[in-house]
C-alpha cells in the first residue's frame, strides 16, 4: 500500500476533536511535521485539550494498523499536500473540500487535464433511458471522455458498464470503505472496473456504524461526483417526494449547481413531459436557463459540446488597500 507521512498526518489531525476539513484546508495544504502539527492543533480555538508529540503518534500508528488490515484491498491513500492528491473542480468552501481519499486503480483518471464526466439518474431506469443512457455514453468514451459515476444500481451501473464495454475508463466514487464495496451486487463490476485501468476511491477506512452515518456517506459521495468531474449529466431522476426516491440525483446536481460545476440534462419536451421519471430533469430545465439540454436526436452534436464544458473559476478580487 502505497501513502506518505504526510497522507497518515492528515488523517490522525482529522481524528482529533473539534477538527474538521476546514482546518485542514487552512493548516495542512503544504505537508508539516508532527510538532508543527500538534503546535497548531494546541493553538487552535477548535482544539480543547493540550495534545503531546507523542499522543499524536499514538493517533498515527493506529491509523497504520488499520491500513495493515485493508492492504491488498486498498493500492494507496494520498491526502492534502501529496504531490499526487487529485485537484478537485469548482468552487467549494474549505469544510466541503477532500482532504484525503483512499484508491484501488488508476488514479491518474483523476488528474486536472483528464476530461472527466459525471453520468447519474435513475435506481430504476426503464429500457428506453438505458438506451439513450449507453448511446450518450459511448459517444463520450469514443471522444476521450471518462466517466465517473457512484456505482450504484441503474444509472450508474449502466454508465460504468458501457464505458467498460466501449473500452474506455470509468472512476466509481464510494461512499463506503474499499475493502466492503455497495452495493455488494456491484462487487463484481468492481473489480472489473480495477481490472480494465479504472478507478474506485473512498473518503472511508472503515465500515459506517449506524444507517445514519451511511446515510451522511452517500451525501458526501454525491458531492465528490461533482468535484471530480467537468460537468454531470443526469439521464433521469425523479423530483423529491415523500418516498425519498433518487436522492442521490438531486443532491449530486444541487452540488454541482453549488460549485459552479456545468449541468446537463437528457429530456424531450415531447416524449418526457408527462414522465414522472423526468420530473427533476424538467425541474432542473424550469429553473437554470444555463443548463445544457440534450434531447434522444441530438447526441452525436451534443458530445462535442459536452466536453467542452468547464467549472467556472472565480477569481478573488485584490484587497485594496486604503491610503492613510
Amino acid at each position: 500500500m502505497k501513502f506518505t507521512e504526510n497522507a497518515v498526518n492528515v488523517m490522525a489531525a482529522r481524528t482529533c476533536k473539534g477538527i474538521g476539513k476546514a482546518w485542514i484546508t487552512k493548516n495542512l495544504s503544504t505537508p508539516k511535521t508532527e510538532s508543527e502539527i500538534v503546535k497548531l492543533l494546541n493553538s487552535s480555538s477548535k482544539f480543547i485539550s493540550q495534545l503531546t508529540v507523542d499522543e499524536f503518534n499514538d493517533k498515527k500508528n493506529l491509523i497504520k494498523r488499520l491500513l495493515a488490515k485493508s492492504d491488498g484491498m486498498i493500492d494507496g491513500i494520498v491526502a492534502l499536500g501529496d504531490d499526487d492528491f487529485p485537484p478537485h473542480k469548482g468552487v467549494v468552501k474549505d469544510s466541503e473540500k477532500p482532504i484525503f481519499i483512499f484508491y484501488r486503480g488508476n488514479l491518474s483518471l483523476l488528474m486536472e487535464e483528464s476530461k472527466s464526466i459525471a453520468v447519474i439518474g435513475l435506481l430504476n431506469p426503464d429500457h428506453e433511458i438505458e438506451a439513450v443512457e449507453r448511446k450518450l455514453v459511448a459517444r463520450m468514451v469514443e471522444n476521450g471522455a471518462i466517466i465517473v459515476s457512484g456505482l450504484a444500481l441503474g444509472c450508474d451501473t449502466i454508465a460504468h458498464r458501457q464505458t467498460l464495454d466501449s473500452k474506455g475508463h470509468t472512476v466509481a466514487i464510494l461512499p463506503g470503505p474499499l475493502n466492503d464495496v455497495l452495493p455488494a451486487q456491484n462487487r463484481g463490476l468492481a473489480e472489473e472496473i480495477v481490472r480494465n485501468d479504472g478507478l474506485l476511491i473512498s473518503e472511508y477506512l472503515t465500515s459506517a456504524k449506524s444507517k445514519m452515518e451511511l446515510i451522511g456517506r452517500y451525501q458526501e459521495r454525491d458531492r465528490l461526483q461533482a468535484l471530480y468531474s467537468n460537468s454531470i449529466v443526469l439521464t433521469a431522476s425523479y423530483a423529491k417526494n415523500d418516498i425519498g426516491n433518487d436522492s442521490g440525483s438531486r443532491l449530486a446536481m444541487g452540488y454541482a449547481r453549488d460549485y459552479a460545476i456545468p449541468r446537463v440534462v437528457i429530456y424531450d419536451e415531447e416524449k418526457d413531459s408527462n414522465d414522472p421519471k423526468f420530473d427533476l430533469n424538467r425541474q432542473i430545465i424550469g429553473e437554470d436557463t444555463s443548463v445544457y439540454v440534450v434531447s434522444r436526436h441530438n447526441i452525436p452534436s451534443a458530445v462535442c459540446n459536452i466536453l467542452l464544458l468547464k467549472p467556472k473559476i472565480i477569481k478573488k478580487q485584490p484587497v485594496q488597500q486604503s491610503m492613510i
